[in-house]
């Protein structure tokens, strides 16, 4: 298996509205759309453009999101996982399962549309990472 590009930065966030003001105009990056809610993840995404990559900010959906739990930890936010593109998801999620590592669930739909699942942080240098299958190409 070959890893692919690197396609987004997740960032949690106790408040996307303000994590939007931040990057919009501190940082004049471009925000892609409106927040939207994934209720499957309990969270609450939004991307924001960079040069080489995109910036997810991730809120919590409630008190049972899994980013709750992080924000508890880390109430201002922080870096919550990286993001890389493979071709193929099942041969990915199989190679890393072969690794020894440990892939997080089934693969599921995540916030871009397509395929996607994550390996714990213990297998990955202390880095929540997330594998998401590239969008397809027209031949």
């Amino acid at each position: 298996m070959k890893l692919g590009r690197l396609n987004h930065v997740g960032i949690a966030t106790p408040s996307i509205d303000a994590s939007i003001a931040h990057y919009r105009d501190v940082l004049g990056a471009t925000v892609i759309g409106e927040p939207f809610d994934l209720p499957a993840q309990g969270v609450r995404v939004c991307f924001v453009d960079a040069p080489n990559a995109q910036i997810e900010l991730i809120e919590p959906l409630g008190e049972g999101s899994p980013i709750a739990a992080f924000l508890d930890k880390n109430p201002l936010g922080g870096q919550h996982h990286l993001c890389f593109e493979v071709p193929d998801i099942h041969e990915a999620k199989a190679w890393f399962e072969g690794k020894g590592a440990r892939v997080l669930g089934e693969p599921r739909i995540g916030a871009h549309g397509t395929l996607i699942f994550f390996v714990h942080p213990k297998d990955m240098g202390g880095v929540l990472t997330e594998i998401m299958e590239s969008p397809k190409q027209a031949h």
